[in-house]
């Protein structure tokens, strides 16, 4: 691969650290937390693939679906001749971009497994002989420096992941992406929208229990890389909606009494029966909500894209008052490039609602869809 390189700011070390840092904390506060990253060792990226092919887990379908049929908008929008992926795992749905981008020069995947950086590499250079491939291991929730590389630059961040931080977080995170972002620069970002709440739980607890599996997978993460003892048998899987916050909790509930020593920690954790482990949360958006989030990171929402079934959104932002071709933003309001612009009649972006706990409105927007690929905000 002559056109590849990895830059690695992780080290095994690091890792190692940071797991014992966050299940000592986790563990020892109340309620009881672990982050949802710690799902993702080989095995849990087998169930994640396999999550994504349920019938009840619609965001990956949704997603791709906008970026089937939007691909050639959102590359004319950029212009981009470098493209930068947050959390690229296999750089999949990012194929659909890379293939739509004419000028497009350089491929700079961010991942935290370098298996999976190698891997997703390999494939797109032999699809793509001309591409450049610059790979950081890195850990994209932290501030990063970016490999030179020609602009304009489009940054990525796919799969509705930003749902899995908390808003402060949240807050961090985009101002980070900010300060990677020079003028003409964009970013475009995956969203899960509110909506009805069956049909979110359902994808979070799906009837063949593969989603069950995977959130007890940090149990044996434990377990291997600290010396814990827990059972997963001792635990339920369980997924509820929080309709304060917008947000879909993974919880893990002690089925009975129940002590757990994790060696490596000289740690014991008493549980009683019905405690919980919170594991994850996954925000769900209106687009007001995430316009607001993204203003306050000093971003502005230009383009909003949805699926036909208004279920998951991707939109395009800017640095504040500088558009994709180095000038000031436009407006919109003609309802063709801006996120104000006036609705159009495909039934595609221009929805009133998105993802967010932020800015949230008094339940998912049912209203006819009659925006065009690039209105809204």
């Amino acid at each position: 691969m002559n056109d590849f390189r990895l830059t690695r700011t992780l080290d095994e070390h690091a890792a190692d650290a940071a797991l014992r840092e966050d299940v000592l904390k986790g563990l020892t506060r109340s309620p009881k937390t672990l982050p949802p990253k710690w799902f993702y060792d080989a095995r849990g990226s087998e169930l994640f693939e396999e999550i994504t092919r349920l019938p009840e887990y619609y965001p990956t379908r949704a997603e791709r679906e906008i970026l089937l049929e939007r691909a050639q908008e959102i590359a004319s929008v950029s212009g981009a001749r470098t493209l930068v992926e947050l959390g690229s795992g296999s750089s999949e749905k990012t194929r659909h971009l890379i293939e739509a981008l004419p000028a497009l020069d350089t491929y700079v995947p961010v991942d935290v497994s370098e298996s999976a950086l190698t891997g997703a590499a390999e494939a797109l250079l032999a699809e793509h002989p001309g591409l450049r491939v610059h790979a950081l291991l890195a850990d994209f929730t932290k501030p990063m420096r970016l490999p030179e590389s020609p602009g304009p630059r489009l940054v990525v961040f796919l799969g509705g992941t930003i749902g899995n931080l908390l808003p402060a977080e949240r807050a961090v995170f985009l101002a980070d992406v900010r300060a990677m972002l020079s003028p003409g620069d964009a970013l475009l970002m995956g969203t899960d929208l509110v909506k009805d709440e069956a049909v979110l739980v359902a994808a979070y607890d799906d009837v063949q229990g593969v989603t069950a599996e995977f959130n007890k997978n940090v149990l044996a993460v434990i377990d291997r890389e600290l010396g814990g003892d827990f059972h997963t048998a001792d635990f339920a899987h369980v997924a509820v909606w929080n309709r304060e916050h917008e947000w879909i909790e993974m919880r893990l509930r002690a089925r009975t009494q129940v002590l757990v020593k994790v060696r490596a920690l000289d740690l014991e954790v008493p549980f009683e029966a019905g405690e919980e482990i919170l594991t994850e949360i996954s925000a769900k958006f209106r687009q007001e909500g995430l316009r607001s989030e993204l203003a306050s990171a000093g971003l502005e929402l230009t383009h909003w894209w949805t699926d036909r079934a208004r279920r998951f959104a991707l939109s395009l932002s800017v640095a504040d008052g500088i558009g994709t071709d180095g000038r000031p933003a436009a407006d919109g309001g003609d309802g063709t490039d801006g996120a104000d612009g006036a609705e159009g009649t495909d039934g595609w972006a221009g929805t009133p609602g998105s993802d967010g706990p932020a800015g949230r409105d008094t339940g998912p927007d049912t209203g006819p869809d009659t925006g065009s690929a690039s209105t809204a905000a």
